[in-house]
């Protein structure tokens, strides 16, 4: 009987519980089978639980334990995607993406890295307001984003299997240089080319031969993917009209304007030129301590996407625009010239951000 009416309080005392207008932050350190969880409230940590990569359990188990709480929650963008945080903002919950780089962290937490240290930090910068989201596309974006970032990735894996096939070539001392120019820059020709070169070993035959396959799969796979981006961008009168403005940027082509688009999607949310070279990486790393700052250089911190096609198109850029040539031939007299195409990068992006914004062509000479 004693037993009984323990229970009965214990049941009576839970439903007295009410977190109305109390913020509860939650703190996430998601991996493929499972997520740490840290909550926290009025900067207390009240418990720690692993569960299951299930967004909707987790909202089932704050709301059981924190009724009419207001939830908020942080995890790290990276391989899990923006999914989770979609679902939660469905069920309610306050959630936010943030970028692992721009969490503060302890020496202690760099010295001894667990789930629960990682958890528990995301919580404590959450609950002290030093964390900003990222941007979180629309389910339509996302899709053309991953589109444009999966050629990038076939591209990367045929500079693989080209790599392959020249560090053969080398080890066998066989060498390819002919007078005819359709021979060069990997085109169909040189392909050809390559499959009539003899071995005395049959297997260097079978080696070179199923390495040209995997080239012209890979060759084919970027010729669907650019298909279909080019699909999109005639079904998008937004999209086409868009990168119609971006490709009249000296140096930009079809590539570098859809992956700007995908990767950007909305210039406005930039309000000055020094924001978008935050993310794209154009921004020097620096140290202060007391009076002493040293720069240490461009940011390690960038988008992998865009930061070395912006600087490819730079270079492109110079030949076509006097005004990037004269800015151009002035900084390698100050600086190497690895230097200065960063400093042009930058000036092209601040071109690319103009006609954006103001949704007009370029003209050479007149936008700065």
């Amino acid at each position: 009987m004693k037993a009984r009416k323990i229970k009965l309080s214990n049941q009576a005392i839970r439903k007295e519980i009410d977190f109305t207008n109390q913020a509860i932050y939650c703190g996430l350190d998601v991996h493929l089978k499972n997520w740490m969880v840290t909550v926290i409230i009025n900067n207390i940590i009240v418990e720690r639980f692993s569960m299951n990569p299930n967004p909707k359990e987790l909202v089932n188990h704050l709301r059981r334990n924190y009724p009419n709480g207001v939830y908020y929650t942080v995890y790290e963008a990276g391989f899990s995607g923006v999914w989770a945080h979609r679902i939660l903002e469905q069920f309610g919950v306050n959630s936010i993406i943030c970028n692992p780089g721009d969490v503060p962290t302890r020496n202690k937490e760099r010295r001894k890295k667990t789930d629960k240290i990682d958890s528990g930090k995301l919580a404590r910068e959450l609950s002290n307001g030093n964390l900003d989201g990222i941007y979180i596309p629309t389910e339509e974006q996302e899709a053309i984003r991953v589109l444009a970032r999966l050629r990038k990735q076939f591209t990367n894996d045929q500079t693989r299997t080209k790599n392959r096939i020249k560090s053969l070539l080398n080890f066998l001392g066989i060498r390819t240089e002919s007078e005819d120019e359709a021979i060069k820059h990997w085109s169909g020709k040189y392909i050809k080319y390559l499959e009539t070169i003899e071995f005395r070993q049959i297997e260097l035959k079978d080696a070179m031969n199923s390495s040209l396959d995997r080239l012209r799969s890979d060759r084919k796979q970027i010729t669907d993917v650019t298909r279909a981006l080019r699909k999109y961008v005639r079904g998008n009168e937004h999209c086409r009209k868009l990168i119609k403005r971006l490709m009249s940027v000296p140096g930009i082509g079809f590539i570098t304007a859809i992956t700007l688009f995908t990767e950007i999607m909305d210039i406005k949310r930039f309000r000055k030129l020094d924001n978008l070279c935050s993310l794209i990486g154009f921004v020097p790393d620096s140290e202060a301590t007391g009076e002493r700052e040293k720069v240490k250089g461009i940011s390690r911190q960038h988008n992998r996407y865009l930061r070395n096609m912006l600087i490819e198109s730079a270079w492109v850029a110079i030949r076509k625009d006097n005004a990037l040539m004269m800015a151009y031939g002035k900084l390698i007299r100050k600086m190497t010239s690895q230097r200065a195409i960063i400093r042009i990068a930058k000036k092209l992006l601040n071109r690319i951000m103009f006609v954006w914004r103001n949704d007009c062509d370029y003209i050479s000479g007149v936008v700065s």
